[in-house]
């Protein structure tokens, strides 16, 4: 059969094979192979999402992120496709998701409360504002405070793959974008995706402890939440209020860029 045969050859030399020739029992063999990857992404993807939002659909959504991987991956790149599949199928999930429009404007509107909050502090102490002070600026309590950062954390899509949504739809830069060449040579674009990947690891560096650890925990050790509140000692929704806090620090570092405040 032709996918015994495929499946002998070394997986660099597939990539090769089909990038030049676009061979669909090639391509048909690296849907297969990958597949298991859309299923665990929208496994990572639906937790704390609403019921109403049904998981076949998120598989729906991720497996057009596969594909579209399969066809702009360059293994030239040195990049690992795992690693490039696992982003562009989490995209388009969250891409469609946006779509749908599902998260209650209320929530919106707090998630955009939160945001501001924290920019005016951060702009003005110069650095992370703590829980106590970011509820102060709210004029909530502290319980106040966590209750609606669980809320925002359950509802809302906040991810590093929407972090690099700089304006509209038609400027946005998004993290697949570092990982491909662009179709043509724009020099101001290079320079511009250069200071916000630059802005971006100065302020994950700055973020509080834990807060950074769950991104890296997450992000690149690809565990999940309940993993990672073991390791931290804290409770899985602790972890998603972390969650949220970072994820939100790091857009007012981005609306930020969009000002040209350094």
């Amino acid at each position: 059969m032709v996918e015994d045969i495929l499946a002998q050859k070394p997986e660099e030399e597939l990539w090769r094979d089909y990038k030049k020739t676009k061979n669909p029992d090639i391509r048909e063999f690296l849907i297969k192979q990958y597949a298991p990857l859309v299923k665990y992404v929208a496994g990572k993807v639906a937790v704390g999402l609403p019921s109403s939002v049904e998981f076949d659909d998120l598989i729906g959504f991720g497996t057009f992120g596969l594909l579209d991987a399969i066809e702009k991956f360059d293994p030239d790149k040195h990049v690992k496709f795992k690693t490039y599949a696992v982003t562009r199928i989490r995209g388009a999930i969250y891409d469609e998701l946006r779509a749908l429009d599902w998260v209650p404007r209320s929530v919106r509107q707090k998630s955009r409360e939160v945001e501001d909050a924290l920019h005016k502090l951060e702009a003005s102490l110069g650095r992370a504002a703590t829980d106590e002070e970011l509820a102060k600026e709210l004029k909530v309590s502290s319980k106040e405070l966590q209750k609606t950062l669980q809320r925002i954390s359950s509802t809302s899509i906040l991810s590093l793959q929407e972090l690099w949504y700089t304006g509209d739809d038609s400027d946005k830069v998004s993290i697949v974008d570092m990982l491909e060449a662009p179709s043509a040579y724009d020099p101001e674009a290079v320079v511009e995706k250069t200071e916000i990947k630059r802005v971006v690891a100065e302020a994950i560096k700055e973020l509080p402890d834990k807060e950074k650890k769950v991104l890296v925990l997450y992000y690149y050790e690809d565990l999940t939440l309940k993993e990672i509140g073991a390791i931290l000692n804290v409770t899985e929704s602790r972890v998603s209020q972390l969650h949220t806090k970072a994820i939100t620090r790091l857009r007012v570092k981005l609306r930020n860029i969009k000002k040209g405040i350094f």
